[in-house]
């Protein structure tokens, strides 16, 4: 695995560490301020620039987010963009699948986008193909 990959999961994981610890101020941190913005959250429509976005996870992190936990997550990098998909997992057997979309901005990766939605069959996907 590349730095950059392993750099991109590092970001991955502190988006969900503020997930799970309900903190918007690191939330808000995560996101890109140079990139465009945007996020689908599950059942919503697409939200479009930085301040909707951020306004989204004040309210979602305030009220009563349910516990979940990224698993099989995959790193992809392309120049100065990378993306994760990953399964969030919520307690009880649910899951989701996501895309978290990150730019290389401010000498680390940043969130510009971020989707999840229903997974059809919850499984565990099969670890990504080594590379070459």
């Amino acid at each position: 695995m590349s730095p950059d990959e392993i750099a991109v999961l590092e970001a991955n994981d502190a988006f969900y560490r503020a997930f799970a610890r309900r903190d918007p101020r690191a939330m808000e941190a995560l996101w890109a301020r140079a990139a465009p913005v945007t996020c689908i959250h599950p059942g919503w429509d697409a939200l479009r620039g930085r301040d909707e976005v951020v306004d989204s996870w004040r309210r979602i992190l305030g009220g009563e987010p349910p516990d979940l936990r990224a698993t099989a997550a995959s790193a992809h990098v392309a120049g100065d963009a990378a993306w994760v998909l990953c399964h969030e997992r919520i307690p009880g057997g649910g899951a989701l699948v996501a895309t978290n979309v990150f730019v290389r901005e401010a000498g680390g990766w940043r969130l510009c986008h971020h989707q999840a939605g229903p997974l059809a069959e919850a499984r565990e996907a099969p670890p990504p193909p080594a590379r070459a």
